[in-house]
């Protein structure tokens, strides 16, 4: 971004959280790809991908991962202001923090990604859910660690029970109704 010229549009940062194995990364992915097919800039952050870098060395007390997901709005605040529509897959468990990002980004849409825990675990390939089940791992979220699901989120993806193109749509549409400065040319 250094040498470029600010964008005269400000983005927003478009937040889906969920339960682990909910969608959240493949639902980001969709609407990045639909946006940057509207010319939109797009920046696509992933808490597992940041993990590795920014929140090296975090753990998954309540203090890191309020921790982490502070880093992320920090991020999504360099971002946001100079165009960009910032995607974050990331669960940020509790309603508080998500918040306390809403209040200082301002421009901030919550994408509550729903699907029951059931079908989180069934769809789970890192094998997360069996290994907390079995109690070789402690702390996961929706086991034995506390997820807060959003009390009125712009936005809710059944990923039971609609496809990932039809969620991504929903989402793609809330933005244009409600954010339409990010679509003119």
């Amino acid at each position: 971004m250094k040498g470029e010229a600010p964008s005269a549009c400000q983005g927003v940062t478009v937040w889906f959280t969920g339960l682990p194995c909910a969608g959240k990364t493949t639902a980001s992915g969709a609407v990045a790809s639909q946006l940057r097919a509207c010319g939109l800039r797009v920046e696509l952050l992933d808490a597992d991908a940041l993990r590795l870098t920014i929140s090296r060395g975090l753990g998954f007390s309540k203090e890191d991962r309020g921790e982490n997901v502070r880093r992320i709005g920090y991020v999504c605040g360099l971002l946001a202001p100079h165009g960009v529509v910032v995607l974050v897959s990331a669960i940020a468990p509790y309603r508080e923090l998500r918040a306390e990002i809403r209040a200082q980004l301002g421009r901030f849409v919550e994408v509550y990604v729903n699907a029951p825990l059931a079908v989180c675990e069934e769809r789970d390939v890192k094998g997360l859910y069996r290994r907390a089940r079995l109690g070789e791992m402690h702390g996961l979220t929706g086991v034995d660690a506390p997820y807060e699901p959003p009390e009125s989120p712009e936005v809710e993806c059944r990923t039971d029970l609609e496809t990932i193109e039809q969620s991504a749509a929903k989402v793609v549409a809330f933005l244009r109704n409600n954010y339409a400065d990010l679509f003119l040319p």
